[in-house]
């Protein structure tokens, strides 16, 4: 199971769920301090800020984030839950989340992925590049920037309320 969270509700979310795993992506990744229960090996930082095209002064989420992403979630054992997390759980964070469900369920339909995330939270608003750089990375041919059409875009929200998002 993953959880979805903003930094706030990080290690309350992680206590309450008993989570092995955790996923940060956010800009200054630097300073969030990783639950004294998840091992460090099972900490993944990945520094990138929210944005969907490259600017000057910023990280944009680009190909070797979503590698990054990948690889980490495709060695995730599922004995316990992940969660991921960023600044405030609206928009990195649930674009990564909806990454790693489709990575994990490869013949699972990305419209299903995108419906639980908006049911489990209205304010979602995945980061449309990172959906884009991982439907390339997956081979999703564009269906899941089209399912993140079918879904629209998240309420407006100042900090996404924790969620989780099933695997099967």
């Amino acid at each position: 199971m993953i959880h979805v969270c903003s930094l706030a509700a990080l290690h309350p979310t992680v206590a309450a769920t008993e989570a092995s795993h955790v996923l940060s992506v956010m800009a200054n990744v630097r300073q969030v301090q990783r639950p004294a229960t998840v091992r460090e090996a099972n900490h993944l930082r990945i520094e990138m800020d929210d944005i969907t095209e490259a600017m000057d002064g910023f990280n944009a989420p680009n190909l070797q984030h979503i590698s990054q992403v990948l690889d980490f979630v495709r060695s995730w054992d599922r004995a316990a839950p992940l969660v991921v997390h960023c600044y405030a759980g609206i928009s990195r964070s649930t674009a990564s989340a909806f990454a790693a469900a489709c990575a994990l369920n490869p013949h699972r339909d990305e419209v299903t992925i995108a419906r639980q995330i908006r049911r489990a939270s209205p304010c979602a608003s995945p980061n449309r590049l990172i959906v884009a750089l991982a439907d390339r990375a997956l081979g999703r041919q564009g269906r899941m920037l089209r399912a993140l059409d079918v879904i629209g875009p998240g309420d407006l929200s100042i900090e996404g309320v924790p969620f989780r998002v099933d695997l099967e």
